[in-house]
């Protein structure tokens, strides 16, 4: 016959921690098909369901990533509701000072998908290949090659911003830890 166990929970103090306990934990196995993480992110099966997939972090970043947040609504609809709701996400612009903001997927934000847009590139082009088509687009539409050109003078004036956001990004980028 086997000898039983003294268990840690007799006595004063106790000899393990107030929250465990014994029970097994119930865990929630990611929805996607072979993937046997822990699914704890929650993600809508339809628009306005309120039923769910719970995936793990890999597969609701790819999930979320081809999302379109503005689909079925028109051009000005989606103005709209963009500049609604970067008025009300205020705080979360500030907190981007502190690296505390940022999509949770890693993809790149609208401002540099605008910018990359605007530079004529793909939305995964590396940072050389945006300076070299920024330089190609400068040496096309520079105000001294182009004297009283006032459209040429506005592209370039564009392609300056698009270039200063994606230099931005790219400077935050090589400073965050990590």
């Amino acid at each position: 016959m086997a000898k039983a166990r003294r268990s840690n929970d007799w006595g004063f103090p106790r000899w393990r921690g107030y929250s465990e306990g014994r029970e097994a934990e119930a865990v929630r196995i990611c929805d996607r098909v072979g993937c046997n993480e822990k699914g704890d992110c929650p993600a809508p099966k339809s628009p306005n369901s309120p039923e769910r997939w719970y995936f793990c972090p890999t597969h609701a970043g790819e999930y979320n990533r081809n999302w379109d947040y503005f689909a079925g609504l028109s051009k000005e609809e989606a103005d709209k509701r963009a500049r609604e709701e970067k008025r009300d996400a205020g705080g979360y612009q500030e907190s981007a000072h502190y690296a505390w903001a940022g999509p949770g997927d890693g993809s790149r934000s609208r401002d540099e998908m605008h910018a990359l847009e605007l530079l004529g590139l793909e939305p995964d082009a590396d940072f050389d290949t945006a300076k070299k088509a920024w330089r190609d687009l400068a040496k096309r539409t520079h105000p001294d090659v182009n004297p009283g050109n006032a459209e040429a003078a506005a592209e370039f004036q564009a392609g300056q911003a698009a270039y200063d956001v994606l230099k931005a990004a790219e400077e935050r980028k090589q400073w965050q830890p990590g």
